[in-house]
């Protein structure tokens, strides 16, 4: 038996560029949707992926918004080889502001990754884009708040191809910047949310030991408790997380978003354990694949189709509880004032009290090893209103009656009981829990000698291999094409589903099951080949020079923290240029951070809402600092002021 190989790869192979040139601009296709999935690791994001990511964002060695979650070049090219099999693209953080003495490694760094198969770098600091940097897709951070519609536009001109839009805005917003711009806009849908603008926060900066968040290590001080007063000393509210949000969660508005123009899809949550990764990936991915069903014009960005061992639920990973945040305006209930921890699922009320165990009223099934908690007065404090969110594990469970190593000395009956580990699905999660395929299609041909095999997917992807043998007219030629139909689908441990098969006039011939293997294997493997070379990244936009920034004018809020940031600036039109806060601190009274969560409004002292309602100053006591609250009615904003 001989065999042969032919491959056909869309738009032909055509060498990676290596060296750096400006590329045309070009349309983004616009039809594509990208689920966007966190990386803690390269192990992590190889799960994003077979659990539906189109892409993911994962930490570089340095440089990454979250300082504890970076990783080596060498992962993150194992990352890539695994992402570019399914087309599916990884993106690296390079998303702090850098010191000047930073620049040249992090330049470094950029073309190591680009080397290693990066697909894109996420960027805040606009002084890289005066290094001479591989041609790689720049997109902007959410860290450079980009809320403005003008902004984003300028970021287009000068190169980027993706831009990360603030959390806060409104589906009217978004179209409006979708309007001005051709860039693919990305949103964040799920996870946890900073209540300040991203890159418009300076707390931990100030108060922590040069803790900055634009630097990537935020103390995370939003998230303690505070206390409220006027400026006579009124006290509002004491021991109050004020300043800790709820969880995004957008679940509901998904169509809304892409009608909207928002075109990528993005989970917070790259410190978060594997499980939630796994888990809110798939759920997203469920949704996004609903919408694509009803709707044939959209189509996902990257080949493969999931399925899952378990059923997801994105209640039962981490999450403060849920809100979408201002994607339909200004709303109520957008933070828990009462604790920043994982809450949990309602599951019942405490019926009973033993010495050992409790009986709940509850209709859920529970599991040995499940996590619950409640809320508890906390007697040894003297204010007896402070409640503490108390929590602890079930040894066994018998239907409703649930025993403990211990019973909480503070439960009492009547309490409300919230899971917030379910064991069971954890279990779930814990083992190979989804299965990525791409279906490939199969065409047999009978020819002069013997039979070849085509193979194809669905994206332009074919290889065609042959093999030369005694050929035999098959006597039962429904029986043998039985045989040939089932020795093709044996695809085993490959990334491929069996689509279709045409056997055409093929189904008369007789061939030996060794040779129908044989064919399938070098298909397959052939087939695999194609598609890794018929894989291409993104290229970068061209700058455009002469493009002005919309401002003439930056302040320490415009984050300029090296020369070369302040070279691009002044290329752009700014004439004056402050420095960030990290280098140069603001002395005296200064907005620490700008949100748009509003306190007046979250305490029903909103004048707005309250017709006759006098808006008195506050100050807030936040991990024992004291803070002016000052409020910006006209842009509905609140600035923290210390």
């Amino acid at each position: 038996m001989t065999t042969g190989v032919e491959i056909f790869i869309p738009g032909q192979a055509a060498q990676i560029q290596t060296e750096r040139e400006q590329a045309p601009k070009v349309e983004l296709a616009d039809n594509k949707l990208e689920l966007l999935a966190p990386a803690k690791n390269a192990d992590y994001g190889i799960e994003a992926i077979r659990h539906g990511a189109d892409a993911v964002y994962i930490g570089g060695p340095a440089y990454g918004a979250r300082h504890t979650a970076g990783n080596s070049v060498a992962d993150i090219a194992r990352l890539c080889e695994f992402a570019h099999r399914y087309h599916a693209q990884v993106f690296v953080t390079f998303n702090t502001i850098l010191l000047d003495d930073e620049l040249e490694q992090a330049r470094r760094l950029i073309w190591e990754v680009y080397e290693a198969g990066a697909d894109a770098i996420i960027v805040q600091d606009l002084g890289l884009l005066e290094l001479d940097l591989p041609p790689i897709a720049l997109h902007a951070s959410t860290q450079m708040d980009n809320r403005v519609p003008a902004k984003v536009a300028f970021l287009e001109h000068v190169g980027f191809s993706q831009v990360v839009l603030a959390r806060e805005l409104s589906l009217s917003q978004i179209r409006a910047v979708a309007a001005e711009t051709k860039m693919r806009l990305e949103y964040f849908i799920h996870g946890a949310l900073c209540v300040a603008f991203s890159g418009q926060c300076y707390i931990s900066e100030a108060y922590t030991d040069n803790r900055s968040a634009n630097r990537g290590e935020c103390s995370q001080q939003c998230r303690m408790p505070g206390n409220l007063k006027t400026r006579q000393g009124d006290i509002i509210a004491s021991n109050e997380h004020m300043l800790s949000l709820k969880d995004n969660n957008q679940t509901e508005n998904l169509e809304a978003l892409i009608d909207a123009g928002v075109r990528s899809f993005k989970i917070e949550g790259r410190l978060k354990d594997l499980s939630y990764v796994k888990n809110v990936t798939a759920h997203y991915r469920q949704q996004l694949d609903a919408i694509m069903a009803r709707r044939p014009e959209f189509e996902p960005a990257s080949h493969g189709r999931c399925s899952f061992s378990f059923q997801p639920d994105p209640d039962k990973s981490f999450n403060r509880g849920k809100t979408d945040y201002f994607t339909h305006e200004r709303q109520p209930s957008i933070a828990d004032f009462r604790t920043p921890k994982y809450l949990g699922i309602e599951v019942g009320k405490v019926s009973h009290i033993g010495k050992d165990h409790i009986v709940v009223d509850s209709d859920t099934e529970f599991h040995n090893g499940d996590g619950l908690g409640f809320f508890a007065k906390n007697y040894e404090k003297a204010r007896l209103s402070d409640d503490k969110l108390t929590g602890f594990r079930v040894n066994r469970a018998d239907g409703n009656t649930l025993y403990l190593k211990e019973v909480p000395k503070d439960l009492r009956l009547g309490v409300t009981l919230y899971r917030n580990h379910d064991q069971e699905f954890e279990m779930l999660l814990s083992k190979e829990s989804a299965e990525r395929l791409v279906p490939v299609n199969f065409a047999l041909a009978d020819r002069e000698g013997g039979l070849a095999l085509t193979a194809f997917d669905n994206h332009g992807h074919a290889v065609t291999v042959t093999a030369d043998f005694d050929k035999q007219q098959a006597k039962d030629i429904e029986r043998n094409r039985e045989g040939l139909i089932k020795n093709l689908g044996k695809l085993g441990n490959t990334d491929f589903s069996l689509g279709e098969i045409d056997l055409g006039d093929a189904g008369a011939v007789f061939a030996p099951a060794s040779v129908i293997n044989g064919l399938r294997r070098e298909a397959i493997e052939a087939l695999e080949q194609a598609r890794i070379e018929g894989y291409r990244r993104p290229t970068p936009w061209q700058r455009d020079m002469s493009a002005r920034y919309p401002q003439r004018s930056l302040t320490y809020l415009g984050n300029v923290s090296n020369q070369k940031a302040k070279d691009f600036y002044t290329r752009h039109g700014v004439v004056s240029i402050r420095d960030a806060y990290e280098v140069r601190p603001v002395k005296g009274d200064a907005p620490l951070m700008i949100t748009k969560h509003c306190i007046r409004y979250s305490y029903n002292m909103c004048p707005k809402e309250v017709p006759g309602l006098k808006a008195e100053p506050l100050e807030m006591e936040l991990g024992g600092k004291p803070f002016k609250l000052v409020f910006d009615c006209h842009k509905c904003e609140m600035l923290v002021v210390g």
